[in-house]
């Protein structure tokens, strides 16, 4: 025991020492706390790096009811598969857009402006069901510490909003701080993750016997066993959600090298394109993504391998399938392994809680940009004093909660939303990046450029059509209909007032409301008055086919003012340039005497 309570100190102590503490320089920069790797690490990773707790459980719940665990080997390659060439992507694409927006931003540069609406979208309902299933996967952790995973479902539901409510209150209070507390957590738990493996090698190696088979197991035809791998190699992806997480928040990480970018460039200057490769905010994000390419390989091999030996799933011995192998694993400690398992079981409660906070983060960094376009009312635009767009944050944990009652405190209910949601902006930024590669490259770059950026987004299409027909049974039918449905409910939001932005307005919601300001503010300018030019050119669609019926009574939209070339409204050469909307806005009429005059001080003129 005595062993056990100091490994924990040691273990606290460390993590705590490392994690990072904001300066204060860094703290209001544009008006939004500015965060650094170790930063960066905490709050877009702890999605992707919490998925160890639910993604393999997932991933098994398809296979062994049917007596098919064994195969779990052929859904980890394609898991690792996905992992490297996804995260390759979205490595690169941080290099091209670099000022946020994820696949919202490339869709709206180099596709569509329509199907940069139905990403803003989806985007939305990934984040919300982020914060659900990241909030009841720490549910039923905790309950397997009493080995009651399968309580009443109002007690899941319960728990799970409480769980939420935490991790919307330390969003509400800013990044700086709440960085610092999921650091050390992440930091204790790839401690106790590491002891947790010694222990199940010693168990391995030592004859402990694997859990008995308390339930049938049901038939399976070829052609049923090869759905259920379809459907365990689609909810083993769920959490590949972490790559646009990161790429939607780059505008909230500092512009400047990390320290070992920086000690890198003067002890190996042989390296430097490397160090280039990880300099600025884009290498900070590089840094995160990095490890997306090998992590859920991984892990997912880690616990299928002892899944299987162990013979240990989720809901065997009212547990799950984490949690049975953490009482295996701090088993083989002695008298404290059992203090060292409730460690664990808490400390996964308390990050799957906190990676609801990587959700609340890029519903910030989403929502004030859909206000901008239109899709959003104007109202939810308001930021604190600590940089936090604190409505749309308060709107997320809400619905959140709603939907966790809805599916009744299930996790398994909710991840066919999640998971489909994931791959659909995975996919468009494959084909934009594609188009950019064509675009700005020539020779053989150009061609394996584009190839592979093709791949990633056939891949992708591949993986978003396959979690629909692999979830088919669990609700993907009805995943179908609501997507639809909220591509439907977008166009007609986009279409009511509430959608019309002239360049006042849009100004006034960038600049002044948000706070926002250089290229990161030209981008979404632009992009919503490129937003406005589709409302326009849909809304006389529709007029010209229900002109076709003998109604015209509707009434013509104003030509919205040109959003011209995005080069042109970006200011690449001068950052500090005055928004493009300058020229289109308002100016002051003079007072009675005409304009004031000029005065003189030190050669400088002042007006």
């Amino acid at each position: 025991m005595i062993f056990a309570i100091g490994l924990l100190i040691v273990f606290g102590t460390l993590a705590f020492r490392i994690a990072p503490k904001e300066k204060e320089e860094d703290a209001h920069v544009h008006g939004a706390g500015q965060i650094g790797l170790l930063a960066a690490i905490a709050l877009f990773g702890v999605d992707y790096f919490t998925s160890y707790f639910y993604a393999t459980g997932e991933m098994m719940s398809a296979l062994h009811p049917y007596g098919l665990q064994q195969y779990g080997y052929i859904a980890v390659s394609f898991i690792a598969l996905a992992n490297i060439v996804f995260g390759a992507l979205y490595m690169y694409s941080l290099g091209v857009f670099n000022e946020g927006g994820g696949s919202y931003t490339a869709s709206m540069r180099y596709l569509t402006p329509a199907l940069s609406l139905v990403v803003a979208v989806v985007l939305i309902q990934d984040y919300i069901f982020t914060i659900v299933v990241s909030s009841l996967s720490g549910v039923d952790q905790l309950l397997s510490i009493t080995d009651s995973y399968g309580i009443h479902w109002f007690w899941h539901f319960a728990i799970g909003a409480i769980l939420a409510s935490v991790t919307w209150y330390l969003t509400i209070r800013g990044r700086g701080e709440s960085s610092r507390i999921v650091f050390t957590l992440l930091g204790v738990f790839l401690l106790m993750t590491v002891t947790m493996a010694i222990g199940l090698f010693l168990a391995k190696n030592s004859g402990v016997a694997a859990a008995p088979y308390t339930e049938s197991i049901k038939s399976a035809s070829l052609s049923q066993a090869i759905y259920h791998m379809l459907t365990a190699s689609m909810k083993g992806l769920v959490a590949l959600s972490g790559l646009e997480a990161m790429s939607n928040g780059i505008q909230f990480v500092i512009d400047d090298d990390a320290e070992i970018v920086k000690w890198g460039k003067q002890r190996f200057p042989k390296l430097m394109g490397l160090w280039n490769f990880y300099s600025g905010k884009s290498g900070i994000g590089r840094f995160v993504q990095t490890s997306f390419l090998f992590y859920g390989g991984v892990t997912t091999l880690f616990l299928t391998y002892f899944a299987i030996h162990f013979n240990v799933f989720d809901g065997t011995l009212g547990r799950s399938l984490v949690g049975n192998l953490a009482y295996i694993g701090f088993a083989q400690f002695g008298s404290g392994g059992k203090l060292l398992y409730w460690a664990y079981q808490i400390l996964a409660v308390a990050l799957l809680a906190a990676a609801s906070m990587t959700a609340f983060q890029d519903l910030q960094a989403t929502a004030w940009r859909d206000v901008a376009i239109g899709e959003v009312p104007e109202v939810v635009v308001y930021r604190n004093k600590q940089g936090t767009f604190t409505r749309s944050v308060t709107a997320g944990f809400i619905i959140a909660v709603i939907i966790q009652f809805l599916v009744r405190g299930q996790t398994s209910a909710a991840v066919p939303y999640y998971g489909v949601g994931v791959f659909m902006p995975i996919m468009v930024m494959g084909f934009a990046i594609r188009k950019h590669i064509l675009k700005t490259h020539t020779g053989k770059s150009r061609t394996w450029g584009a190839f592979g950026a093709g791949l990633a987004g056939v891949l992708s299409a591949i993986v978003f059509v396959g979690q629909i027909v692999g979830k088919w049974s669990e609700g993907g039918w009805v995943v179908l209909i609501t997507f639809s449905l909220l591509i439907l409910a977008a166009n007609a939001l986009l279409l009511s007032p509430i959608g019309h932005r002239d360049p006042e307005s849009i100004h006034r919601i960038v600049r002044e409301k948000a706070r926002v300001q250089g290229s990161m503010a030209s981008i979404v300018e632009w992009q919503s008055l490129k937003m406005q030019e589709y409302r326009y050119s849909l809304y006389n669609r529709i007029a010209d086919f229900m002109n076709v019926f003998g109604v015209r009574k509707l009434p013509r939209f104003d030509r919205p003012v040109a959003a011209g070339e995005f080069e042109d409204a970006l200011h690449a050469d001068n950052p500090e340039a005055p928004s493009f909307l300058d020229s289109y806005l308002p100016k002051p009429k003079p007072k009675v005497g005409g304009a004031p005059k000029e005065t003189i001080n030190n050669h400088n003129s002042i007006s």
